[in-house]
């Protein structure tokens, strides 16, 4: 499997500055979006402490563990260097007056073969597109969740709820936080979208699915999905990371020799 990966940021049309941070690295295929949030520009430096953090520390043990370390040690790779990332962004936050309360919202992934580890934080999400079927794979770690989890509200009213952005955990609030780590089976054809709440609060599941099932290029399909959230307000920063996976061609075709023996 190949995987094509593009990303594009924007902070919206209300907003000074973007506390929005998208990253990737190629040759380990790990991908990371991280929303921050805190007063004085704070989200900032908190989302750029984790994004820098994890890419550094996660890259590096990739690099090292080969592509062929198993699912069980990349999970409890991205659970320390989170855990890493956390203290370093709670001890800043606790030294620096002008960075107390800053913390940040993180979805990473790595890709491997034709599997990928999903690790989230907060209410940035990941969502999949295969074939026809676009759906979250992520579960956003949010008060309005669990409401919704309660059956206490539908989710026609949570569309409009007040406390649609407050969030239950948090990278670098406290001393500790927990990454929820999930395995997912790769297809070719997949399409992946990690997103900050400036595109998922502007834009619902179905417009956001038009513009990936189009014939643009995935970069194109990145910028569209920043214009339409522009469009619907811009109310925040907007970020979007696409992983289109791929079927490897050599390979394919020298499978398609040896059958053909």
């Amino acid at each position: 499997m190949i995987y094509e990966i593009c990303t594009q940021t924007d902070p919206g049309l209300t907003r000074d500055n973007n506390e929005d941070v998208v990253a990737f690295d190629a040759a380990t295929r790990l991908c990371i979006l991280a929303d921050g949030m805190g007063g004085y520009n704070a989200g900032e430096i908190a989302s750029g402490m984790a994004a820098a953090f994890i890419k550094s520390e996660m890259s590096r043990w990739l690099s090292q563990a080969g592509r062929q370390a198993n699912a069980k040690d990349v999970r409890r790779a991205l659970e320390i260097c989170v855990e890493n990332a956390n203290h370093s962004i709670f001890n800043a936050a606790n030294s620096n007056p002008q960075y107390a309360g800053m913390g940040t919202t993180l979805v990473v992934g790595v890709f491997q073969g034709d599997r990928l580890l999903l690790g989230h934080i907060g209410d940035s999400r990941c969502y999949r597109l295969r074939g026809q079927t676009f759906q979250q794979i992520t579960k956003d770690h949010s008060l309005l969740q669990e409401q919704l989890d309660a059956g206490l509200i539908t989710p026609a009213q949570a569309l409009t709820s007040p406390i649609k952005n407050l969030i239950t955990r948090a990278l670098g609030v406290e001393d500790t936080v927990l990454v929820e780590v999930n395995e997912h089976r790769v297809e070719a054809g997949d399409i992946y979208l990690k997103c900050s709440d400036g595109l998922s609060d502007m834009v619902d599941d179905e417009g956001i699915a038009v513009i990936l099932l189009g014939n643009e290029a995935l970069e194109q399909k990145a910028r569209q999905l920043i214009a339409l959230a522009n469009e619907a307000g811009g109310r925040d920063n907007i970020s979007v990371l696409l992983a289109h996976a791929k079927e490897d061609s050599a390979k394919r075709g020298l499978l398609s020799r040896m059958r053909g023996k």
